[in-house]
Formats: C-alpha cells, sequence, structure tokens
C-alpha cells in the first residue's frame, strides 16, 4: 500500500543519513585507539549516564556513542552489520520480534557468543530462554520493562480524576477527561513502533486472560490472530480512539511530541512502556508519573500487564575493540550499571541481589510480576520479525482508514505461517 513504499523510502534515507551520523553527531567524541569504544543505542536518557559512570571507572577510555529511536535503529543495524560498519556494542531487543533482536542478528552470525560470563548463568529462566539462540547467550539484557498507562498525577488532580481499573470506566474516564479539555492519553503513532503498545496492554487480559497456553496454540498451528481474542483486543484499541481517549491527530504525533503532552498536562498520561517516566520526568522534573495496568475487562482480578525483559546489549562479533566491549558490557551487568541503568529508566533489574529499591511509579507493576500476573510482549515469541513489521504498518494504515482490522490480522496470520 502506499504507506509502505512511503515507509520503504523513509527506511533506506534514514539508514543513508544514520550510518553517516554513527562517525559523529553531537554526542560522538572524536578520537579512536584502542581506549576508543563505539556504541549504538535506544536508551536515550539513560545511557548517557551509564556511560560517564563507565568513563570514569576506566580513566582514559572514551565511549563515542550515538542514540536514536527505535525505528530509525531498527532500519539502520542490519545494513551498518552487513557493510562492516557496526559500532562495537549495540543495543538487541529480546527474541526474535524485530529486525535487531537476538534471534535475528545471532543467526547469520553477527553478535558474541556471552554465554562464558559469569552474569549469563544467573539470570532468570524467562529471560535468559529470550537473550539466547540456540542455547547461546548473546544479549546482556539488564532490565524488565512493563507497558501500561503512566498518569500524570498533577494533571490528574487538577482534573480531579482517578485512573479506572475496568473497561467500563476506562470509556468513562477517557469521555470525563475529554469533557474537561485534557485527552486521557497521548498517542504518538506517527513513530510506528508506537502503535502496538496499547494494543499489547489490551491483548494481555483479552487474549492471555482467558488462555495463557496461547502461544502455544499459534507455534503448534491450532490457533491464529484472525480468529481469536486478538480481533476483541483490536476493537478495544479502535473504540477507545472513537471514545476520544487519544488527543487529536495521533498519526501526526511523533514519539518525542507525545512526552511532551503527558509530561506537560495537556493529556493525563500516556500508554507507553515503563521506560518512558524517565523521559517524562526530564521534560517536568517536578511530575509525579506512576504506571498502572491498562484494564480490558469489568474484573480487575483478571487484568494481566505485559511485562518482560527489555532490550539489552550485544557486542559485535568483528567489534575492532573487543576487549572494551566486553568491559562495558560487563559493566552494564555489575549491579552498579544495571541499577543506574534501570532508575534511570525507572525499571526493574533483570538479576536478582542487586540491592536495587523500585521507584514508587513502578509499585504496581513489581506487584503484577510477583503475582505472575504478567505475559511477555507479544512479539517476542513470534517466529520472525515481519509479523510485528506487517502489525506496525497496518495499525498506522488502520488509523489511516486504509486498512481494516480483519485483513491486518489475516496478514499477520501469513506471516507468521511462514515460520523463522
Amino acid at each position: 500500500m502506499k504507506t509502505r513504499t512511503l515507509m520503504a523510502l523513509v527506511a533506506t534515507t534514514t539508514a543513508a543519513a544514520l550510518l553517516a551520523a554513527c562517525s559523529g553527531g553531537t554526542k560522538a567524541d572524536s578520537g579512536g585507539g584502542s581506549r576508543t569504544l563505539t556504541l549504538a543505542s535506544v536508551d536515550q536518557g539513560s545511557v548517557e549516564d551509564v556511560v560517564k559512570a563507565f568513563e570514569k571507572a576506566n580513566p582514559g577510555v572514551k565511549v563515542r556513542y550515538t542514540t536514536s529511536g527505535a525505528d530509525q535503529y531498527q532500519q539502520q543495524i542490519r545494513t551498518q552489520l552487513s557493510s562492516g560498519t557496526a559500532p562495537d556494542v549495540m543495543s538487541v531487543w529480546p527474541g526474535d520480534g524485530n529486525p535487531a533482536a537476538t534471534h535475528v542478528l545471532a543467526e547469520p552470525g553477527y553478535l558474541r557468543d556471552l554465554s562464558d560470563q559469569p552474569w549469563a548463568a544467573r539470570m532468570p529462566p524467562a529471560i535468559k530462554s529470550v537473550a539466547q539462540y540456540e542455547g547461546k547467550t548473546y544479549n546482556a539484557i539488564f532490565g524488565q520493562n512493563g507497558i501500561g498507562a503512566v498518569y500524570n498525577q498533577q494533571a490528574m488532580a487538577k482534573a480531579g480524576l482517578t485512573p479506572p481499573d475496568t473497561w467500563t470506566k476506562l470509556l468513562a474516564f477517557c469521555r470525563d477527561a475529554k469533557a474537561k479539555g485534557t485527552p486521557a492519553f497521548a498517542l504518538g503513532i506517527q513513530d510506528n513502533w508506537v502503535t502496538q503498545l496499547a494494543l499489547y496492554a489490551l491483548v494481555a487480559t483479552t487474549v492471555y486472560g482467558p488462555d495463557r497456553d496461547f502461544d502455544q496454540k499459534m507455534q503448534a498451528g491450532q490457533a491464529t490472530f484472525a480468529k481469536s481474542p486478538w480481533t476483541a483486543a483490536l476493537d478495544k484499541y479502535l473504540t477507545m480512539e472513537k471514545t476520544g481517549c487519544f488527543q487529536k491527530n495521533p498519526l501526526g504525533t511523533n514519539y518525542e511530541a507525545s512526552q511532551q503532552l503527558a509530561a506537560g498536562g495537556r493529556t493525563l498520561g500516556i500508554i507507553q512502556g515503563n521506560w518512558v517516566i524517565a523521559l517524562l520526568k526530564q521534560k517536568n522534573p517536578q511530575g509525579t508519573f506512576t504506571l498502572k495496568p491498562l484494564p480490558a475487562t469489568d474484573e480487575p482480578s483478571q487484568v494481566l500487564i505485559p511485562a518482560a525483559a527489555g532490550a539489552g546489549y550485544g557486542i559485535n562479533a568483528k567489534a575492532k575493540n573487543k576487549e572494551l566491549a566486553l568491559k562495558f558490557v560487563t559493566f552494564v551487568m555489575s549491579a552498579e550499571g544495571m541499577n543506574l541503568f534501570v532508575k534511570k529508566q525507572g525499571g526493574l533489574p533483570s538479576l536478582p541481589d542487586t540491592g536495587f529499591e523500585a521507584d514508587p511509579s513502578l509499585t504496581e507493576l513489581s506487584q503484577f510480576i510477583g503475582a505472575n500476573r504478567t505475559v511477555p510482549f507479544m512479539d517476542q515469541l513470534w517466529p520472525n520479525p515481519k509479523v510485528q513489521q506487517t502489525m506496525l504498518s497496518g495499525l498506522q494504515e488502520i488509523f489511516s482508514g486504509q486498512s481494516t482490522p480483519q485483513d491486518l490480522l489475516k496478514e499477520m496470520d501469513t506471516d507468521y505461517k511462514a515460520g523463522s
């Protein structure tokens, strides 16, 4: 469709621009040699402090780094790896769900095997399973993340509203917020990766609440997207849009602009991962932000949260400075590095016994994880990244009136059945 053609053109142009930017930019330090590490990261707003701490712990070492959004990063990293221009260390997602995920990058040999590192054996089974490819660990996953409704507490108090805990109350909340002139949630789906987050939050309860074995049934060919409660979850997503839960023109709003809306109280919150909390606090240091479940049922006890391993770091198998690359990843997985990262992001550490005290904004996320009321991010268990890419572009097309939910789910089924 027209949208996909345009996105492909943008992807090509962006990749070329970012390839050029990798050797410079406002955050890149000039210089080279064995004391210089190159790094590409999607952890905007948090990796900066980790880099500073790493350089302080290693006098004389410089880290040349670039940060970018997920869409840009995923478009560029495979091109860099195949052309031999990739950095020493790079962000890598868990599982197999996108172009920069563990399986996708490890299979062609782009990543260094990290199985011999002490922290690899300490990973909890659920996290280790998505950090590995064919039994070997390739991804240094430092944090756990959750997706939900992040509320601006000051904006909520001003509106005189409280977080809803049922689906019916959620729609009423959206109507009340709209009536007060402040939309409930910011939605920045000009960046297509954002389209999935509200849907995942709804799918967690709608699909996995009644059937925790849904992924196994999909893998066995006993279930499909198009003939499952995914249809109900997608309908709820569109019902939220029709009810006025989001600001005007979500397709014309990017991720950065959506943060501005939520941080400044021009919306009451934003449906995002907990990583957005650090970015909101940067934009509004006096603000208080809290992550709550997004309800998709009228039974609060049945609500689930998508929570899973977040993006970690992998080492380029052809890194120019392998020693420093390993030292950086070791620092990331140390108690100091891990706690610094997750505190800055508003997340939770992936390894136990780090001495980390969770931010109060994550109290409910911690409780849901402890009570086993979470499900993995859906794409982490899909057999190839094409399923997710079809979903992301298809959701944009639905919001622009170019496609339908049933067409999208059928396309996702086709890609899923294609296998790895």
